[in-house]
């Protein structure tokens, strides 16, 4: 479905959206157009940027289903976003944050920073209660100021239950932080229904755009309680007026950025997200929960492998191992046949996309069983 977006070498088998994707043709086109304009007559199209960076927004809207706009920022990357909340809030000493032990860095390393303040960070082993859920609750008591978890884990792909997390948090007054960089592009997101005061994620995965630009979301009553350490002359509500003397910081998400737009990254992505807007997330979804789906079964159905992600707990990522072997070895044979996937979670993660095709996972597969009986 809609092979003919992507212009990857034929001898690659390409599942690794979960790590870096390769863009569409239409994402490289439009990068190709935007350098050959600048090249040829530097900004003078700068009030057609801008319109494509409203159109940015607005695709960004539409995907998080966030009530306006005004809730989207342009932000460099995830762990930019998650760094302003965590260095944002007015922390207490005392204060405790909830998150699990399978996060990655960028949804760690800020909350751990948070040491020197007082601030502690439980970690919820998800393999020690019936539910994910019920694992983060427990770590919950007066003092927890938020919880802050991925939609879905980077490495064993297990998909948290949202909605339920959110009405936890309103109940007890906690805020919702959500790292979405392994759905945002994959399965449908609600912030509304997640009830979430924050979301971020990059655009390079699932989003299937460029490294350095991604997205962040808040709500107004959330983005009213960070402090900001970031000022420049594009985060003020008078954007535009450079001789006035007496400015106020922007009342939407824009006073999260500071500086010049990366419209390079701007056009790629504004590009990128127009294929899946086109197709209907709807769509998209029902693709690669239906590839993931298949992965499982095959794996299951394989003695020789075992899985790791939680079957019915996923979203687009599926991580194995071998029951006996090299781990490491399969998966470079694996590299070496252009077989692109990730090492991760204590496995090999595939991670394909609405476009990958079901003989394509097969063909994987089959090499992975072979490899397993050399290595």
């Amino acid at each position: 479905m809609n092979k003919q977006e992507f212009d990857l070498d034929p001898h690659l088998i390409y599942l690794n959206h979960a790590g870096v994707a390769p863009w569409p043709r239409r994402t490289k086109q439009a990068i190709v157009r935007f350098a050959e304009e600048n090249a040829r007559c530097g900004a003078v199209n700068y009030a057609a940027w801008l319109e494509t960076e409203k159109r940015l927004r607005f695709k960004l809207q539409l995907l998080l289903n966030a009530p306006s706009c005004d809730d989207i920022a342009l932000v460099k990357n995830t762990s930019e976003a998650i760094s302003f909340v965590a260095y944002g809030l007015p922390w207490r000493v005392g204060d405790n944050i909830v998150s699990c032990l399978e996060e990655f860095p960028s949804n760690r390393i800020p909350w751990e920073s948070l040491k020197n303040q007082g601030v502690s960070l439980r970690l919820a082993d998800f393999n020690r209660v019936k539910t994910p859920e019920e694992a983060l609750f427990s770590l919950v008591d007066r003092r927890t100021r938020l919880i802050a978890v991925s939609s879905v884990q980077y490495g064993s792909g297990l998909a948290l239950n949202l909605e339920h997390i959110g009405d936890f948090c309103r109940r007890r007054g906690i805020l919702l932080c959500v790292d979405a960089i392994q759905s945002l592009g994959a399965v449908r997101a609600d912030v509304q229904s997640w009830q979430a005061d924050f979301v971020m994620a990059d655009g390079h995965k699932w989003l299937l755009g460029p490294e350095g630009l991604g997205v962040f979301y808040t709500t107004p009553q959330a983005r009213d309680r960070l402090k900001l350490y970031e000022y420049g002359w594009h985060m003020v509500e008078q954007v535009g007026d450079y001789e006035r003397r007496d400015w106020e910081i922007a009342r939407d998400a824009r006073r999260f950025e500071c500086g010049s737009p990366n419209f390079l990254g701007i056009h790629a992505l504004e590009a990128s997200l127009s294929l899946l807007l086109e197709i209907g997330m709807d769509t998209v979804e029902q693709k690669v929960l239906a590839n993931a789906a298949y992965l499982i079964k095959k794996i299951q159905a394989n003695e020789s492998l075992i899985l790791l992600t939680p079957p019915k707990r996923h979203a687009g990522i599926v991580t194995f191992c071998p029951q006996t072997g090299n781990l490491e070895g399969v998966y470079h044979q694996l590299r070496k046949q252009g077989i692109i996937c990730a090492l991760r979670g204590g496995g090999v993660r595939f991670s394909p996309h609405f476009y990958n095709t079901k003989e394509e996972l097969d063909r994987a597969l089959d090499a992975v069983a072979a490899n397993g009986n050399k290595v």
